[in-house]
């Protein structure tokens, strides 16, 4: 509580003195995720400055904004964040900037609430994993071009070509994906991972999706939550289990011995890129080549 009652008071401090300066003329644009950042930077192309809050590995679940953060959110021109509380302790320095000179964009509220899953176990009442949905990640592209473009009007067309271009782009994904999944039987596409960040990925694809832990990773998993999960994954045979990169492992270990224990043996199908890409400058670290990577991690282990 003390450490947000600072960075709220030095929210205040530097809104009394921003600059409206922009960095070489082009707008300066904050992202909170990896995923957004990645999705900015194909759209706003070389005619936008952006700095993503969080980086490869990074839980956004449990990310607190430090005082450089704040300063980067004070002289941004845009701020684009998930939403659905996804970023849930950046949410009261947002409502502050929110209350004073701008407004940061939540690109998840675009999303018709009727189409997303809802949960009694989270703040929200959705799940805000909204990007293993392609759909609605194109949905997020639409979004940015459009507060680009109203911010920056000579840029446009720019926005709106790289929009085009970076669509056609995830389309091919959608299509490289449905054929990968399709070589996976029906029978033994359950998706065991560390909480539930693929639920819209299942939906989409046709996976049962179980996480040890819930929505959101500010939650633990008992002893009971691991014994049933183990006799789950007995009872149905599963193969694989996975690590994700933003959750620490020992979760998903101690799964497997629980397992272990009840006289079965499971494999550890390897490590999936959940709430953060992975390492800036890899295939891995785009948007495109994380969901790919994930998408053929998981039918391997499962085959």
């Amino acid at each position: 509580m003390k450490k947000i009652i600072v960075v709220l008071s030095i929210v205040i401090i530097l809104l009394s003195c921003k600059s409206e300066t922009k960095d070489n003329g082009k707008l300066n644009v904050v992202t909170t995720t990896t995923m957004i950042t990645d999705l900015v930077k194909n759209i706003g192309g070389d005619s936008v400055n952006v700095q993503g809050l969080m980086g490869s590995g990074v839980d956004p679940h449990l990310y607190k904004a430090s005082e450089g953060d704040v300063s980067k959110l004070v002289n941004a021109d845009i701020i684009f964040y998930n939403g659905l509380h996804l970023e849930g302790k950046l949410v009261e320095v947002f409502e502050k900037m929110g209350s004073a000179t701008k407004t940061p964009i939540a690109l998840a509220d675009q999303i018709d609430k009727t189409t997303l899953i809802g949960s009694d176990y989270f703040a929200s009442n959705y799940d805000p994993h909204v990007w293993f949905d392609i759909n609605y990640y194109k949905q997020f592209a639409q979004k940015v071009t459009a507060i680009l473009s109203e911010k920056d009007k000579e840029n446009a067309s720019k926005y709106e070509e790289n929009k085009s271009n970076y669509v056609a782009r995830l389309e091919e994904l959608q299509n490289k994906v449905k054929q990968i999944i399709e070589t996976l039987p029906k029978e033994k596409r359950v998706l065991v991972t560390a909480h539930d960040a693929f639920n819209y990925f299942g939906k989409a694809y046709g996976f049962e999706v179980v996480g040890l832990q819930g929505l959101s990773t500010a939650t633990e998993a008992g002893v009971q939550d691991v014994q049933k999960l183990a006799t789950f994954i007995i009872d149905k045979q599963i193969k694989a289990i996975f690590v994700e990169s933003s959750v620490p492992k020992r979760t998903i270990e101690a799964l497997q011995a629980a397992v272990k224990s009840k006289g079965h043996n499971v494999e550890i199908g390897g490590t999936l890129y959940s709430d953060a890409l992975g390492t800036t400058g890899t295939v891995e670290g785009t948007y495109i080549g994380m969901f790919e990577y994930n998408v053929n991690t998981i039918v391997n282990a499962l085959k």
